[in-house]
């Protein structure tokens, strides 16, 4: 009998409205209740209950092109102040949040994940992210070209990891007779010079517990691929086919140890949309209600913007003209060309594609019982298509119940997650080592002190 791979990583996007497109329409929603407390609070003590070992805010710097219309994508929870005021209702569960290396400043987003790490007793993790869009917001014509969004966020993560790094571990010294809180020979300036940035250093405040806040990244382009290999502990990906899963798994293990880094110490997490049922008639019936949800009209339009193409004059009948895409080398985003392939490829109506869309936005998604959900989870882990999965709610709050009271525990009873927390850090939970302090006299010894 061969044996086990091991524990699954399991995540979960907070993705408040539901991640179905248009579930907020359904009856027992909490649609009234975004952007208040109660309703993440709630989320995040079901998904500690579980044992999961993470939740995930993502973000976006703007209000869409409709604002208010579509509340699925919406930011309406800010990562930091929001995973702040969960950090204070759980305990274990990991708790990552997105920013922008386009939008932000690197010294703003160290303080801000070094204080949430602190707050929560080493729970934190940072979404890295480039932006595509909200250039509009903060003064900026137009969005800098992408290889130029990745060349800043690269030099953006060095300078925070330098900044978390700039105390030693043990600067805190709290002497009372002395009149020192922390030795101030415990603490260096960064003094970073880039292409980008410009910042002293050293960060104000003290080390977080975790050494650094687990970093987090998503982007599938050739950038976005080097980014992340050389600095991620989590990947978040859309692999919806088992094939191409197992295929972009093992790329990208090769590329992490190509750079001198432990492939084992990087999660591959593929996003997933399960819609599980006690039998396969429930879990149908619930499909066909979230699909009787969608407005086409509103579906139209959201995959016209993902397409980058207008399709208000095309009969949903009828499939996207294959000319109307860019070509695999025109267009790299991962998303685009999912759904390039499931029209051209496999002939998808744009009706069908529409429903796709909303089911998964380009994910897996899965239906059917909570046995063969979790058969499949299984076996694309065993396969090397995965580490785990970034779970996500069709619908809230009853696609969160379904995926912590039933699918979780099937996984737990066949071995594949854990039953208790064994850690208190998200890096425990994630099985990474732990970043190795500054040390002033190694230092020291290095410039032949």
């Amino acid at each position: 009998m061969t044996e086990q791979k091991g524990k699954m990583v399991l995540s979960m996007f907070m993705i408040t409205a539901g991640y179905h497109y248009d579930s907020w329409t359904m009856p027992g929603s909490r649609a009234e209740e975004l952007g208040y407390a109660d309703l993440i609070i709630d989320m995040a003590k079901k998904a500690e209950a579980a044992k999961l070992d993470s939740l995930f805010f993502g973000d976006i710097y703007e209000a869409g092109k409709i604002p208010g219309a579509d509340p699925t994508v919406s930011g309406h929870y800010e990562p930091i102040t929001s995973l702040s005021v969960v950090s204070q209702h759980t305990s274990r569960i990991g708790l990552i949040g997105t920013a922008s290396t386009t939008f932000c400043a690197p010294y703003n987003v160290a303080r801000q994940f070094a204080g949430l790490d602190t707050l929560s007793n080493g729970r934190a993790g940072w979404n890295i992210v480039t932006s595509v869009t909200g250039n509009e917001n903060f003064g900026i014509e137009s969005m800098p070209p992408s290889i130029e969004r990745y060349r800043r966020a690269s030099e953006f993560v060095d300078v925070v990891t330098a900044l978390w790094d700039s105390w030693a571990d043990d600067a805190v010294v709290a002497d009372r007779e002395r009149g020192i809180w922390a030795d101030p020979e415990r603490i260096r300036p960064i003094a970073h010079r880039g292409e980008f940035y410009s910042v002293h250093g050293p960060i104000n405040m003290r080390r977080p517990p975790q050494g650094r806040p687990i970093l987090v990244q998503a982007g599938s382009s050739d950038a976005g691929i080097e980014l992340g290999s050389r600095v991620a502990d989590c990947i978040y990906t859309a692999q919806p086919e088992r094939q191409e899963a197992i295929d972009f798994y093992a790329d990208y293990k090769k590329r992490v140890a190509a750079k001198g880094r432990d492939p084992a110490h990087v999660k591959i997490l593929p996003g997933l949309v399960p819609v599980v049922g006690r039998t396969r008639g429930e879990a149908k019936d619930l499909l066909d209600l979230l699909g009787s949800h969608v407005r086409m009209d509103a579906g139209r339009y959201i995959l016209g913007r993902r397409l980058k193409m207008d399709l208000t004059e095309l009969d949903l009948d009828r499939q996207i003209p294959a000319e109307w895409f860019l070509s695999p080398e025109e267009e790299t985003n991962s998303r685009y060309l999912i759904f390039r392939d499931l029209s051209i490829n496999k002939g998808l109506t744009l009706r069908e594609l529409i429903i796709e869309h909303s089911r998964g936005h380009g994910h897996l998604w899965l239906g059917g019982t909570t046995s063969e959900v979790a058969d499949t989870m299984v076996d694309w882990f065993e396969a090397g298509a995965c580490d785990g999965f970034s779970l996500n709610a069709a619908f809230v709050p009853g696609g969160v119940d379904l995926i912590c009271d039933l699918l979780v525990p099937e996984l737990q009873s066949r071995g594949y997650f854990r039953e208790e927390y064994q850690g208190t850090t998200l890096r425990e939970h994630l099985g990474l080592p732990r970043p190795p302090a500054w040390d002033r006299q190694a230092a020291d010894e290095a410039n032949g002190g």
